[in-house]
């Protein structure tokens, strides 16, 4: 029954990986990344739709964004909205396509995106610590039920715990190689 419990508890430890990554992509490290700009939402027709929806998206060098939308009625609006974004980049729109050309970072700016990372980590962590306290709960409450033992209680406290250390050791592996990533010049 633990097995069960603990079965259907990493899809949860999964999405909470899934998630930190998402937050990850969205750090700005020295290279473009089309994750920067793809959540921006564009007021389009009365309804917000994300950028990636409206637009093709490309890196076309290893510091620039290239957006190009499929109706140009549109450049206006993107432009406005990553403004409003404060990026920390200036769109460059030709009339066909916005650029976005990210600056080198200083070592500052580094410093200021791996506390930034830390953050998200931190997060992370704290969502794989809730599906263990959920996971917990459930398993006590089967033990209550009288549908596992005492004994398998504790075997399924353990085999959590080994899963949790699991997803917690992959999250500091992703900090780390992240971090990296920031931090090289």
């Amino acid at each position: 029954m633990y097995k069960e419990i603990i079965a259907n508890k990493k899809d949860a430890l999964e999405m909470v990986i899934d998630h930190m990554m998402k937050e990850y992509g969205k750090l700005r490290t020295g290279r473009a990344n089309p994750s920067l700009v793809e959540g921006l939402s564009i007021d389009q027709y009365g309804v917000q739709t994300p950028l990636k929806q409206i637009a093709n998206i490309s890196v076309p060098e290893a510091r620039q964004i290239l957006i190009q939308p499929w109706d140009r009625a549109n450049l206006d609006a993107i432009e406005a909205v990553i403004v409003q974004a404060d990026l920390g980049v200036a769109p460059a729109n030709d009339g066909v396509a916005i650029r976005l050309t990210l600056p080198p970072m200083t070592e500052e700016n580094r410093i200021d995106l791996v506390k930034v990372l830390n953050q998200k980590t931190e997060e992370a962590r704290i969502g794989i610590r809730s599906v263990r306290e959920d996971a917990w709960k459930e398993i006590c409450h089967a033990e209550k039920e009288k549908e596992i033992t005492e004994d398998e209680k504790f075997v399924g406290k353990d085999a959590l715990q080994e899963i949790i250390d699991d997803y917690n050791a992959r999250i500091e592996t992703l900090r780390k190689d992240k971090e990296e990533e920031i931090m090289t010049v």
